[in-house]
C-alpha cells in the first residue's frame, strides 16, 4: 500500500473513534439530564435546582451507579415552598 492510501485509513479511523466517543459522552449526558428531570416532575422551579444539583453531582465525579441515590437525596432536600 502506498502512504496516501495508510494516511486515508488512518484519518478515517481515528476519525471513527472521535465520532463514537462524541456520541457515548452526548447520550450519557442527556441520559443523566433526563434522570434529574425526572425526578423534578412539572415544577420548573425544581426542574432547575435539579440540573445545577446534576452539575455539582459532575464536579464531585459522582459515578453512574451513585447518580440515582445522589439525586434522590438532593431531590429530598429541595425546599419545599
Amino acid at each position: 500500500m502506498d502512504p496516501i492510501s495508510i494516511a486515508i485509513i488512518a484519518v478515517v479511523s481515528v476519525s471513527g473513534f472521535y465520532f463514537h466517543w462524541w456520541l457515548y459522552v452526548r447520550i450519557r449526558r442527556w441520559v443523566n439530564r433526563d434522570l434529574a428531570l425526572s425526578m423534578a416532575g412539572d415544577d420548573k422551579a425544581m426542574q432547575g435546582y435539579m440540573l445545577e444539583k446534576l452539575q455539582e453531582a459532575e464536579k464531585q465525579k459522582v459515578t453512574k451507579k451513585e447518580l440515582h441515590d445522589w439525586l434522590q437525596k438532593a431531590a429530598s432536600a429541595y425546599p419545599e415552598s
